[in-house]
């Protein structure tokens, strides 16, 4: 998990690989993701090495852009270190500039709005489970047991080359919620809802949320952050 308040910026990470290379795909990403958002926040004396897209705005051009850095960079480093090799990592990050959002994820960490006691999920999984449903028109419950249901279409570090989609939107009185697989794949889009509405406040929304996960048997890296005009918690 990284973040800056100065740039309204936060993101996380869920590296794959094995532990170490994935411990170094999740740093190595959300450092270079990082130093781009903070680099063209305040100066534009800097190159855009894969164009801009004149459709989106300048904040959605600068994420997508720092994801594609981190993607080459960890891509890189795969390519040079033997150990290191077939490493990646998700991603899920924001922009906040006043009630704007600007959101970007590739692999399946996701992001959710929470408001008025209802979860909706914002994100798309890059997922094979996700492009069957939606893309070749398969029942999604009826893939469930599949064994690759959790296989995913991309990651950060995979390949030399990422496409990513960014998306904007104006918040009112939502909370934002942004969590890593071991968080929504231990615990229902349902359950969590419900956490978060008898919470007392974040920290204790948090904590209960993780709670939540470990108790139901999550194994893996269980990531929570949760933002809010007051600020963020993780």
């Amino acid at each position: 998990m990284t973040w800056d308040v100065a740039i309204g910026f936060v993101a996380i990470a869920d590296g794959m690989g094995g532990h170490q290379a994935g411990e170094v795909a999740s740093s190595v990403a959300l450092e270079s993701i990082l130093n781009f958002m903070r680099k063209s926040a305040v100066n534009d004396d800097f190159t855009w090495p894969f164009g801009v897209d004149p459709g989106l705005s300048l904040t959605a051009n600068r994420l997508i852009t720092g994801l594609r850095i981190g993607n080459r960079r960890v891509f890189r480093q795969s390519e040079e270190v033997p150990d290191y090799t077939g490493m990646g990592t998700t991603v899920v990050a924001l922009v906040a500039d006043g009630a704007t959002v600007t959101y970007a994820s590739v692999g399946d960490s996701r992001m959710y709005s929470f408001r008025d006691g209802r979860l909706k999920q914002l994100t798309r999984d890059d997922s094979w489970l996700v492009m069957m449903s939606e893309e070749a028109g398969a029942d999604a419950a009826a893939l469930r047991g599949h064994p690759m249901r959790n296989v995913l279409t991309s990651v950060i570090g995979a390949r030399p080359e990422l496409q990513v989609r960014a998306a904007e939107m104006t918040i009112d009185k939502e909370t934002l919620l942004l969590c890593t697989d071991g968080m929504h794949g231990a615990v229902s889009d349902e359950k969590m809802a419900g956490i978060l509405k008898a919470a007392a406040d974040p920290q204790a929304a948090v904590q209960a949320l993780v709670r939540a996960a470990l108790d139901a048997g999550g194994k893996d890296n269980i990531t929570v952050v949760l933002v809010s005009h007051d600020g963020v918690a993780g």
